[in-house]
């Protein structure tokens, strides 16, 4: 039996990392949503929900749904990228309740420049 039946929560993951680019900070989100989609496909109860960066702090935003905050831990151990703080997070949903759509669902939007 896998733990993909288990219940999961959902958790947030900050990074800070001074003097990191925004490229830089790109390349760690790239390797934790690579460890956690080889972890899923391995039938562990993990998956990477999305990431933001904040380039004024310097800062990696992940958010990734699990079983357990131990198997977090173990994709960032995998991906060999370090982190400051992991915390259970509730998503606020209320804003986009009786959309067809959450704001973003899709992709980005492009804008002219």
């Amino acid at each position: 039996m896998t733990e993909a039946g288990h219940s999961r929560n959902v958790y947030l993951v900050e990074h800070y990392s001074p003097g990191l680019t925004v490229d830089g900070l790109g390349c760690r989100a790239a390797r934790v949503r690579e460890t956690a989609v080889a972890m899923g496909s391995e039938g562990r109860a993990v998956r990477y929900l999305r990431s933001t960066i904040v380039p004024a702090d310097e800062a990696l935003l992940c958010v990734l749904e699990a079983g357990s905050e131990e198997l977090v831990r173990e994709v960032y151990t995998r991906a060999g990228v370090p982190f400051e703080r992991l915390s259970i997070a509730i998503a606020d949903e209320s804003e986009w309740l009786d959309e067809a759509s959450p704001p973003g669902a899709g992709g980005a939007e492009q804008t002219g420049q």
